[in-house]
């Protein structure tokens, strides 16, 4: 069962490396064409809203309340009942986001004044049309995962992987007609995903259809399945998405402070997201379904392994990644950003908040395989618990960064003193305070992983299996040899911002590629195979 996992994980992480590699052509075509100014900070804003509704869908609360019912129901029930299920639940969730839809479209001018309240005029006229141009990806992405997770639960992982190539072949299209269409403005960006919502969804349906299992909508709040599902999607909402949540937040914070702070945000954000998106959402993806699915057979030690497993490979994984992106950050953001309107200050900017955020990357990852471990046994509460701590802690680190900024440092005071005490206004004009949003998100991270792996173990449903210490020795040893050969290439190679594209491309390809084969090489010098992590 273990080897279907890794199996599934790698279909998953392939067809995610297509995504994540059109997503960096995207956002290097957004970074030459707009780079990091006020109307792409416009623009960010925008999206945010729509694609966190995204990530609560596919990746989150939505996700974390519908597999596990519709896993007991393929256990125990009927096709004719699973057909039932996913009728009333796909009708139901169609209203209620129409719903939504329209009330974001008509109050779009307060929801911009409330989410960007330091936007000048101009930037605060193309957020509300940009949101409302925006926000019906919501609805089309949100139908799309639950089609998706419908898939992932029969097995049918690669069309769900895929589709997100389809926003970002939209939305390079949009940017590169950008000129042509609309005089350079950003407007064109938010045309782009409004269409990549379509065609995301329109683009898994024939894979349910040959299921058996394409939709004939039906609003029914009261069947069973569907108030179950609602059940446990009011926590799950806030407890499987408090890195959504904490990036929300900080994406409104981060909108009071100097102009381009929240396309910096961005821009490391998405780096971040290679590791998060290939491994990360994969094996929560995968996981989460053979999880539901030991609990309903009652399978204690098929669901303590398929834990394990996740937790080691989080690990094998998160460790060099963390590493090499805190040591990388300005070599990636030079080679593959440094063009056309984003300059050298802009990836000095983004690289500190990149390098702040990197640290929490294994607890990213392990939240991914930590929070379906409760939620496959439809425990809601716990991870709820855990997750209002981590944002508290966010919200308090973020004030604590920002006080010692203020009063602490020479330059916050310099910015407080212009402002005359104007906590707001002296905020906007201390350069690098986007990266303590950064840091506070990173630490977040690891308050909830750290909770939620306290909580696992005093539940008492994960056994370990035998063989950690050596395996935590082995990558330990990997990942201390990886960092003296990285941080050799970068003592060497100080200053990117000087070389032609190609001269960056061939140091960052050196450098990645020593540290990664030699990572790679002390796993299998130290007695690690793949086929170890078929399970144990």
């Amino acid at each position: 069962m273990s080897g279907r996992l890794l199996r599934s994980a790698a279909v998953f992480s392939s067809m995610t490396f297509l995504s994540r590699l059109s997503g960096l052509v995207r956002d290097q075509v957004y970074a030459h064409v707009f780079g990091a100014g006020g109307m792409m900070d416009a623009f960010f804003v925008a999206f945010r809203i729509p694609n966190f509704m995204r990530r609560l869908s596919a990746e989150g609360s939505f996700s974390m309340a519908f597999v596990p019912v519709l896993a007991e129901y393929k256990a125990t029930r009927s096709a004719q009942e699973v057909k039932a299920l996913v009728d009333r639940v796909a009708g139901t969730l169609a209203a209620a986001l129409m719903v939504l839809t329209a009330i974001v479209i008509l109050l779009a001018p307060q929801i911009a004044g409330l989410i960007a309240p330091n936007f000048d005029a101009a930037q605060m006229a193309m957020l509300t049309d940009l949101l409302r141009i925006t926000f019906p990806y919501a609805l089309f992405i949100s139908l799309a995962s639950l089609v998706g997770a419908v898939l992932n639960s029969y097995q049918r992982f690669a069309v769900p992987a895929l589709s997100p190539v389809l926003l970002n072949v939209a939305m390079i299209s949009a940017a590169l007609s950008a000129k042509h269409w609309f005089g350079s403005s950003v407007m064109v960006l938010g045309w782009g995903v409004f269409i990549a919502g379509v065609l995301q969804l329109g683009f898994q349906l024939p894979s349910l259809f040959r299921l058996g299992l394409l939709p004939r909508p039906r609003l029914d709040f009261a069947h069973a399945g569907v108030r179950r599902i609602l059940t446990l999607m009011v926590p799950t909402l806030f407890g499987s998405s408090v890195t959504q949540f904490n990036l929300l937040l900080n994406t409104w914070i981060a909108a009071l402070l100097v102009s381009g702070s929240v396309s910096w945000l961005y821009y490391s954000d998405r780096l971040l997201e290679f590791p998060l998106g290939m491994f990360g959402v994969a094996i929560g993806t995968v996981i989460l379904p053979h999880l539901s699915s030991r609990h309903a057979e009652t399978d204690p030690d098929g669901y303590s392994k398929g834990l394990d497993w996740g937790f080691r490979l989080c690990l094998l994984i998160g460790l060099p990644a963390c590493t090499g992106l805190v040591l990388c950050a300005q070599p990636l953001l030079s080679t593959l950003f440094q063009y056309g309107q984003f300059d050298a200050t802009d990836v000095q900017m983004a690289s500190w908040s990149l390098m702040a955020q990197s640290i929490a990357v294994p607890a990213f990852l392990l939240v991914k395989v930590l929070a379906p471990a409760f939620y496959s046994r439809q425990d809601t509460r716990t991870p709820v618990k855990a997750a209002i701590v981590a944002v508290l802690t966010n919200a308090l680190c973020t004030l604590l960064f920002f006080a010692a900024m203020l009063y602490g440092t020479e330059p916050g005071r310099q910015a407080l003193e212009a402002a005359g005490g104007n906590l707001k206004n002296a905020l906007g004009q201390v350069q690098g305070a986007h990266a303590l949003l950064a840091l506070a998100i990173a630490i977040a991270g690891w308050v909830n992983a750290l909770q939620l792996a306290w909580l696992l173990r005093k539940a008492g449903v994960y056994r370990r299996q035998p063989g950690w210490g050596r395996f935590l020795r082995q990558i330990g040893v990997a990942t201390f040899a990886m960092t003296l050969v990285v941080l050799a290439f970068r003592l060497a190679w100080p200053d990117w911002s000087a070389w032609a594209w190609w001269e960056r491309g061939w140091r960052l390809a050196v450098t990645v590629g020593a540290g990664g084969a030699l990572y790679g090489g002390l796993l299998w010098l130290q007695g690690i195979r793949p086929r170890d992590l078929r399970g144990h």
